[in-house]
C-alpha cells in the first residue's frame, strides 16, 4: 500500500518507519528539516514541505495514495488546515490525529474518514496492564469487549483449549496463542523470542509461559485472571 504521513514527530515518525519496514511505500512530510533528516534513512521517501500549502500538496501523488494520515501533534491549526487541503484534493482515505475535543469536532466537520487518539489509546492500554494483574497488552473493540494478551493461568497449563472449556466457563474465546521461548543470540546470551501459532483449535495444547490472546467482555476476562490468585 501507499501512504502519506504528515508530521514526523514521535508518533508520525514511528508509524512511517514501521510501515516502511513492513514493505509499504511511505512518504513522510514535515516542515521541519531537522525532523526530516532524522527519519530519511528509515522511511521510503521524505519531503520537507508545508502541508497547509495547497499548491505544494497538489504535486504529491495523492490519487495513487491509499491512505493519508495527518499525524501533526502540537499545532492544531496546521493539523486542521492540512486535513482540509487533502480533503479538497480528494484523497481516497484520510485519517487524522485529534488532540482535543474541539480539534475533533472541527475535523469531523471537514469530513475525514477516521479520527485517532494515540495518547488516549496508549493510556487506556497501559491502565489495563497496571490494574489487571497478568495483562500483557489489550485492545478495546467496543461496548466493553476487548482483545487481551494474558499469561496462561496455571489452571490452563498442560491442557488443550478444549479441556479448559474456556468458552463455556467464562464466555471468552482464545483467538491464538503466542509461544515464548528463550534462545541464545550471537553473543550467547538468552533472548526472549515469540512465535504466534496462528489459528488454534480445541486440540491445541497450552504450555507454561504461553501468552493467550483472548476475546470477550473485560469482566469475563478478569475472571480468568483471577484463577492465578486462587
Amino acid at each position: 500500500m501507499k501512504f502519506i504521513i504528515v508530521g514526523m514527530g514521535n508518533f508520525g515518525a514511528y508509524l512511517a518507519a514501521r510501515l516502511t519496514d513492513k514493505g509499504h511505500e511511505v512518504i513522510g512530510i514535515d516542515n521541519d528539516m531537522n525532523k526530516i533528516e532524522a527519519v530519511k534513512e528509515k522511511v521510503t521517501h521524505t519531503i520537507c514541505m508545508n502541508a497547509t500549502d495547497k499548491h505544494a500538496v497538489k504535486n504529491l501523488p495523492i490519487k495513487e495514495t491509499d491512505v493519508v494520515l495527518i499525524a501533526i501533534g502540537e499545532d492544531m491549526g496546521a493539523s486542521i488546515m492540512a486535513t482540509a487541503v487533502f480533503k479538497e484534493l480528494q484523497a481516497k482515505r484520510i485519517i487524522s490525529r485529534a488532540i482535543t475535543n474541539t480539534h475533533e469536532t472541527v475535523i469531523k466537520a471537514i469530513g475525514v474518514d477516521e479520527i485517532i487518539h494515540p495518547e488516549e489509546e496508549t493510556a487506556e492500554r497501559l491502565s489495563k496492564k497496571l490494574e489487571m494483574k497478568g495483562v500483557i497488552d489489550s485492545f478495546d473493540i467496543s461496548d466493553g469487549y476487548n482483545i487481551v494478551e494474558v499469561t496462561a493461568p496455571k489452571d490452563f497449563v498442560g491442557k488443550t483449549i478444549g479441556e479448559t472449556a474456556v468458552r463455556n466457563r467464562f464466555n471468552v474465546n482464545i483467538l491464538t496463542i503466542i509461544k515464548v521461548r528463550n534462545r541464545a543470540n550471537l553473543f550467547g546470551n538468552l533472548q526472549e523470542r515469540q512465535k504466534v501459532l496462528g489459528v488454534v483449535n480445541a486440540q491445541t495444547m497450552i504450555e507454561k509461559n504461553d501468552i493467550l490472546v483472548l476475546f470477550g467482555d473485560i469482566k469475563d476476562i478478569q475472571n480468568i485472571l483471577n484463577l492465578n490468585e486462587e
